[in-house]
């Protein structure tokens, strides 16, 4: 081999490898965990495949059949996951993902029964005729297909990242290059049939370098960056939680201390400031702060009920603030109206 074709080989197999790399890493250790990294994951590895199998048939036609086989079948799964990647990216797909798991239900015992029913060394002729123009054509239906979606939703991208473009960048760049691979597989009769490999490496750099330089990765990465989340909590120790929460507070008026903190609250209840912060955010749909002042402004509302010649800021401080302006902000924003408000509509003062 000489030294051009050693170059050739090394820049059109490593992109390959690489993609590997990467492919894996989306699958199993990118974070936060979401099913369009899942779809990616798998894209890059069917990818790196399809690409992997063409370098080493380039340079040495004695491969086995059944990688070369391999390798074509990968293609019959780079459509739909470039298809399903876009539609979970845009936020189209459903989180139970019902239409993937349907198409795959299909697409993979096809794929199982070409793969061991029809062996490539057996059916030459039906492979060259036929089955590889039946998935380089159902490869070509899910591209033009993610171009759709893209289309119809471009509307919806641009609003979204009118001052940060990272992420139209990053679709557009994962598309075209798709595209573009696609183009260059169905037409390497005309071409070279190394071309292929050689857009897979321009494009995976790419996208190496759209994933160092990005300031911030889930912009780059997602329509609208999902919110890291830990594992929720059992619906039972929920409810258990919740009730020694509510013991605690009503029963000890824990609310009341100004200087009550959530680490204080989840050590009396013997668990960590993260689990109980995700209890109050996942279980109960609130922050702490918030769910700490709804408490005292209820205590407020029954002193002003039975207390009306106390005023306002002793009322304020009695249930847990530690200042006038707190209690009258927080006041306004969880009963909607101002403590003197409150107090003429239970007396009818005027």
């Amino acid at each position: 081999m000489d030294l051009n074709s050693q170059l050739l080989f090394f820049f059109s197999g490593l992109g390959a490898f690489n993609g590997l790399i990467l492919g894996i890493f989306f699958l199993f250790f990118a974070s936060p965990r979401h099913q369009s990294h899942q779809f990616l994951g798998w894209l890059l590895l069917a990818l790196s495949l399809r690409v992997g199998k063409s370098v080493l048939y380039y340079f040495d036609h004695n491969l086995p059949d059944a990688y070369i086989q391999a390798g074509l079948l990968a293609c019959w799964f780079i459509g739909p996951l470039l298809y399903f990647y876009v539609k979970s990216a845009l936020g189209v797909l459903d989180k139970k993902n019902w239409e993937a798991k349907l198409q795959f239900s299909i697409l993979i015992p096809i794929a199982l029964a070409l793969f061991f029913l029809f062996p490539r060394r057996q059916y030459e002729e039906l492979w060259i005729t036929v089955l590889i123009q039946i998935i380089y054509w159902q490869w070509i239906a899910y591209v033009l297909l993610a171009g759709y979606f893209i289309w119809k939703n471009y509307d919806k991208i641009r609003q979204a990242k009118k001052s940060i473009p990272s992420f139209r960048l990053w679709l557009l760049s994962i598309y075209i290059g798709n595209a573009l691979i696609c183009l260059a597989f169905n037409t390497a009769y005309h071409t070279s049939y190394i071309t292929g490999a050689l857009v897979f490496s321009f494009v995976f750099y790419l996208l190496i370098l759209l994933l160092l330089f990005a300031k911030k990765r889930n912009e780059l990465l997602f329509l609208k960056p999902p919110r890291f989340k830990e594992n929720g909590i059992d619906s039972k120790e929920a409810e258990l939680l919740i009730h020694q929460l509510e013991q605690l507070m009503n029963g000890e008026e824990w609310y009341k201390d100004p200087n009550l903190t959530l680490p204080k609250v989840a050590k009396q209840l013997k668990i960590q400031a993260n689990k109980l912060s995700l209890l109050l955010n996942d279980n109960m749909n609130v922050s702490f702060s918030n769910y700490l002042n709804s408490k005292r402004i209820q205590a407020a509302k029954e002193l002003i009920k039975n207390n009306s010649k106390l005023s306002f800021e002793a009322i304020g401080y009695d249930c847990g603030f530690n200042s006038k302006s707190a209690f009258y902000a927080a006041f306004k924003k969880h009963a909607g109206t101002t403590p003197a408000r409150y107090m003429k509509s239970i007396f009818g003062e005027e």
